[in-house]
């Protein structure tokens, strides 16, 4: 039995090919793809779980005990199937960079200040009802090379796994209110400014913390018209 899925509405998602954002021209492929049947192996498996996959839901303790710099800020959401239905139980991994705007990774060699007690990566899973939480600092913008004075909005990293390797989807987190979301030509490869919107997510007081952290609302459609832009 197969089950139909409400296609993706026209320019809610990236092109593969978009010229101002200048490196998808060196990787996108130039012939039409070529299906490759998927057996079950790639359809069903590995099993996410939290005993081989343990969560990390505070991102802003180190494992020596030490906080990170930054502005501490929660991220909750809700991860839906395009008919609103919750997708429960899947594992959801986010990066970043840290306050300063630069990632912990030895390809990062941005002249900023590099946090020891901040690595930026984090995983979580949804809940029954598909929601998920996690502590993190707001990390900060960074220059790249696309163009000349380019500089990345703030933003988050997210993948959702669902049941396998195959079904892995990906996508960018984005702040209210950023100066550099209209200059961004990543953020504005999707063609459809209400799809762009749903990139954005919503300061939310309910999920603040008082005297502690600020809380941020993202929730993700996977499929159909309303779908959350993903990465091709």
């Amino acid at each position: 039995m197969t089950e139909d899925y409400r296609p993706y509405a026209a320019g809610s998602q990236p092109s593969l090919d978009t010229p101002d954002y200048r490196s998808t021209a060196k990787r996108h492929p130039l012939r039409p793809r070529h299906p490759m049947p998927q057996t079950i192996t790639e359809t069903s498996g590995p099993r996410f779980s939290q005993r081989l996959f343990p969560a990390t839901t505070d991102l802003t303790t180190s494992t020596n005990g030490k906080q990170a710099l930054g502005e501490r800020i929660v991220v909750a959401g809700r991860v839906l199937d395009e008919d609103g239905r919750p997708v429960p139980h899947t594992m959801i991994e986010v990066w970043q960079a840290g306050a300063s705007g630069r990632y912990d990774h030895p390809g990062d060699q941005h002249d900023a200040p590099l946090d020891p007690n901040f690595h930026g990566d984090g995983r979580v899973y949804t809940d029954a009802d598909g929601a998920y939480s996690f502590l993190t600092i707001r990390p900060g913008a960074y220059p790249w090379p696309n163009h000349r004075n380019a500089w990345r909005p703030t933003h988050i990293h997210f993948s959702f796994f669902g049941p396998a390797f195959a079904t892995r989807l990906i996508t960018q987190m984005y702040f209210p209110g950023d100066p550099l979301l209209p200059l961004d030509p990543i953020f504005n490869g999707v063609p459809d400014p209400v799809a762009r919107d749903r990139l954005i997510a919503q300061f939310d007081i309910g999920l603040t913390q008082p005297d502690y952290a600020l809380g941020y609302r993202f929730d993700v459609v996977l499929r159909g018209r309303g779908a959350t832009p993903m990465e091709g």
